[in-house]
């Protein structure tokens, strides 16, 4: 840093006085531009080590950036990290953006908090490196448990043991429980399960299968697809299971419930008129509407972005499966990446996903879907399906 104290006080000082907005527009960052474009902003990343280095490095990369040097950098990330990190964003003119302190908590979690401010500077977004994640791990057996992760792989907990067939884990709010599926009564049941006591409680165990569950923005009610009735339909009922409520009468039935942010509506998928395609009814029920997907025949596996805008799903087409994405109202899909089985991160710009190598098991990848550049997850567990993100 080529400023002495005096200066350096003096830039902070002066952008102290002005919001954050006005302060980024003022700086020459062109993150905008970049961003606008399909661009990832290009930084510099210096003066960090070891392993806040290299968490700095994958969260900035994820949220949409570009480590270059110095000499082609648009916004400058530097700083030191030892006992505790102090982390500076500035322009090339050394305008500075961010000055900041962490400590009280372990490397990582410092620099995935530094990471979230360097994000919320440049873009006036919140970042995500500092989410959590839940998947499906699946045995040789075809059993599998539910773990937690946080977004980036590491930190990873068993949340199950049954040893027993289990699928579609769903956060309730504030990330402090999961819904899903298991067979550990013998049955597919949907099960709510308290991550902080281990708790669980039967949400849904009728006969036939019990399946999808989806917890409403706010935790209080939760789609799901039974078979009770013969054929798989949507359901809701509140968190203990109570005030069952048929949404859907299908012919070919119902899966992969998702709610709107807002919880009045829920996307799911029916064959009723001949391939998978994707629906919208209203929380209390009434008439289904189909949302188009122009360009794409089949449509599985939907997930709501946070913002309401766009909805993600998968596809199959020639052979494997792709990620797609589509205007919330439907419109015009557009194709992303191979994969299937996408959830949004809360900034609905990211997605994580599964991917499948030449005759490996599933993997957990991250997408940023402006750019579309892929990072994988480093979990190393295995085969790894069925994400969702915590919001």
């Amino acid at each position: 840093m080529n400023l002495n104290r005096r200066q350096f006080a003096a830039s902070l000082a002066a952008f102290a006085a002005t919001p954050l907005a006005a302060r980024a527009q003022e700086l020459k960052f062109d993150v905008n531009k970049h961003r606008d474009s399909g661009q990832t902003i290009p930084i510099s990343l210096s003066g960090f080590t070891g392993e806040v280095a290299a968490a700095l490095r994958f969260d900035l990369e994820v949220a949409g950036c570009t480590v270059v040097g110095p000499e082609s950098a648009v916004v400058l990330v530097h700083g030191t990290n030892g006992a505790r990190l102090e982390g500076f964003v500035s322009d090339r003119q050394k305008n500075y953006l961010l000055s900041k302190a962490y400590n009280g908590a372990g490397q990582r979690q410092l620099a995935h908090a530094f990471a979230d401010d360097v994000i919320l500077a440049l873009t006036q977004t919140r970042g995500i490196a500092q989410t959590r994640v839940a998947f499906k791990l699946k045995a040789p057996n075809n059993t599998g448990e539910v773990f937690v992760a946080d977004y980036d792989g590491h930190g990873v907990q068993p949340v199950t043991a049954d040893r027993a067939i289990i699928a579609a884990p769903s956060w309730g709010p504030g990330s402090q429980w999961l819904a899903y599926t298991s067979y550990k009564l013998g049955n597919a049941d949907i099960f709510s399960h308290n991550l902080t006591t281990g708790e669980r409680h039967i949400v849904a165990r009728y006969g036939g299968s019990n399946l999808s569950p989806a917890v409403a923005p706010g935790g209080r009610l939760v789609a799901m697809v039974l078979s009770k009735g013969g054929k798989p339909d949507l359901y809701v009922a509140d968190i203990h299971g109570r005030g069952l409520q048929q949404l859907t009468r299908s012919r070919e039935g119902a899966s992969s419930p998702c709610w709107s942010p807002d919880g009045q509506s829920i996307c799911y998928v029916s064959s009723d008129d001949g391939s998978p395609q994707l629906y919208r009814i209203g929380a209390n029920g009434g008439a289904p509407q189909r949302i188009r997907t122009v360009g794409v025949y089949n449509a599985t596996e939907p997930d709501w972005s946070p913002d309401g805008k766009t909805i993600a799903f998968t596809t199959q087409r020639g052979g494997g499966f792709e990620i797609c994405t589509v205007p919330a109202g439907g419109g015009d899909a557009q194709s992303l990446v191979s994969g299937q089985d996408a959830t949004w991160a809360p900034n609905s710009r990211t997605l994580m996903f599964c991917k499948r190598g030449r005759g490996g098991p599933l993997s957990l990848s991250l997408l940023d879907v402006p750019t579309k550049r892929v990072k994988d997850v480093p979990l190393n567990l295995g085969n790894c399906s069925q994400p969702t993100w915590a919001r």
